[in-house]
This record gives C-alpha cells, sequence and structure tokens, in this order.
C-alpha cells in the first residue's frame, strides 16, 4: 500500500501530503486571523490574501521546482501538473506568495511592509507543518547516517547511489522543528516591535523571517539528496544566501527611512 495515501473516498483518493499542507495553510490562516483582529485590522483581508497567495504559491512552488528539474519531465509533461507526487519547491511558493500580497496590498491601497509583518509568523508555521507531507511521501530526506533519529527509507524511495543504505537523515524534521522555533521567536519579536517603532520598522518580522529561515535552510540543503541545482551549486543555497543579504540591506534601509520621517 502506497504510503502517501490516507484514505479513499469513493473515487477520490485523499492523501496524506495534501492534508498536511492544508492543515498547515488551516493553521496559519487562525493565527493570521486573531493577529489581525488584535491589531484593530479587518480580517476579511486575510480570507481574499489566503486564496490569491495559495494559487500564487502553488503555481510558484511548482514552477519553480520544474524549471531546475525540466530534464526529469520532458518526455512526461503531464507529470509537471502531478504535485501529489511532490515537487513543490518552498522557495517558489514563497516568491509567488510575496507576488500576490504585493499586488493585494497595491490593489487596496494597504500598507504591504505592515501586512507582511501580520502574516510571516502564519507562513513559517504553516511550513512546519507541511513539511510533514514530506514524511508521508518519503522525500526531501539526508545522507545516509546511523543517528539515532534516521529515518528508514525503503528501496525503492533510495536515490540512485545510495541504495545499499537504509537509514537516513529525516531532513524535513530538522526544517520542520527549525520552523516550529521560528514562529515562536517571530511572535515574540512582533511584540516587541510594538514598542520599538523605530528600531523595528514595518518590514522588520518579514526581514527577520528572510534571515532566520535561510540560515536554517542553507545548513539543512547541505544534507539533502535531492537539490536542485543552479550549475555546480545548490539552488536553494544560492536563493537562502541571496534572501539573506536582501532582508539585511532591506531592513537597514527601512530603518533609516523611517528615522528620517
Amino acid at each position: 500500500m502506497d504510503s502517501g495515501i490516507a484514505f479513499h473516498f469513493g473515487p477520490l483518493t485523499v492523501r496524506w501530503y495534501g492534508i498536511m499542507i492544508a492543515t498547515g495553510v488551516l493553521m496559519g490562516y487562525i493565527v493570521a486571523y486573531y493577529r489581525t483582529k488584535s491589531r484593530g485590522q479587518d480580517p476579511e483581508h486575510i480570507s481574499n490574501i489566503l486564496v490569491y497567495s495559495i494559487i500564487a504559491a502553488i503555481i510558484g512552488a511548482r514552477s519553480y521546482y520544474v524549471l531546475f528539474s525540466f530534464n526529469n519531465y520532458r518526455g512526461n509533461l503531464q507529470e509537471v501538473f502531478a504535485i501529489w507526487h511532490g515537487g513543490l519547491a518552498i522557495h517558489g511558493g514563497i516568491i509567488g506568495a510575496l507576488i500576490a500580497l504585493i499586488a493585494y496590498t497595491y490593489y487596496k491601497k494597504l500598507d504591504f511592509w505592515y501586512w507582511a509583518d501580520l502574516l510571516v509568523p502564519s507562513l513559517i508555521l504553516g511550513q512546519a507543518i507541511g513539511r510533514w507531507g514530506n514524511f508521508f511521501n518519503q522525500e526531501a530526506f539526508g545522507y545516509p547516517t546511523k543517528l539515532p533519529w534516521a529515518i528508514y527509507i525503503p528501496p525503492a524511495k533510495r536515490p540512485l547511489g545510495y541504495l545499499a543504505f537504509t537509514h537516513f537523515h529525516p531532513t524535513f524534521l530538522y526544517e520542520s522543528i527549525w520552523d516550529i522555533i521560528g514562529f515562536v521567536l517571530l511572535i515574540v519579536l512582533a511584540r516587541y516591535q510594538l514598542k520599538q517603532g523605530k528600531l523595528l520598522p514595518a518590514g522588520s518580522i518579514l526581514f527577520a523571517y528572510g534571515v532566520y529561515y535561510s540560515s536554517g535552510r542553507f545548513w539543512i540543503e547541505g544534507l539533502r539528496t535531492d537539490s536542485l541545482y543552479l550549475g555546480p551549486l545548490r539552488a536553494a543555497q544560492v536563493i537562502s544566501v541571496l534572501i539573506v543579504i536582501v532582508s539585511v540591506a532591506l531592513y537597514f534601509y527601512r530603518r533609516r527611512e523611517v528615522n528620517k520621517e
């Protein structure tokens, strides 16, 4: 039996991957909804942003993955749309969601930086939960290891060159734990931001997320066996470095602009 299948409902096959992604989205929505209400903002914006961001994130995540691994789909183009088989790159999803948020806040004449700060704790929480979809799909694991928490991977799921090994780094677990810790830190930082507007201007929580998540992802990506590559470099590590640089630069730019006012 396919371990990725949760249950069948008539002709419909419900997969654990989808359940975990949906759970992550729901928990993120709940957190964003109550944070928005506590700030005296209209929570209807959260529902609207959620719809647009989900669509944009799925398109971005799949497009990013297919772009960097197109040779795997060249002879089987219908597989490009089979997202239930895995193959959603989080960096592509983040880019897609950010584009949707920029477009929505521009259209509604809202402060993008303010709303980004409201939403990024929900994003990293959703990532922490959604990562468990990789567990059920038996993907996104790392190199072989004999550590006590190593995960068993059946032969059919092992990458070429590692068929003789049985247990591997559960890198999806590492990232999930890293994201949960990040969620707590961002919530604490957001509360501090309310008292330190000059030190932490709008956008600071977004930038903190960029630095924190990317730092962990850079390390975790180095353990994985299924990385997407940009030439000889791991694409996720390149993107992570760029995100850290841009986040730090934008933080100091935003802080300087706010202090001028």
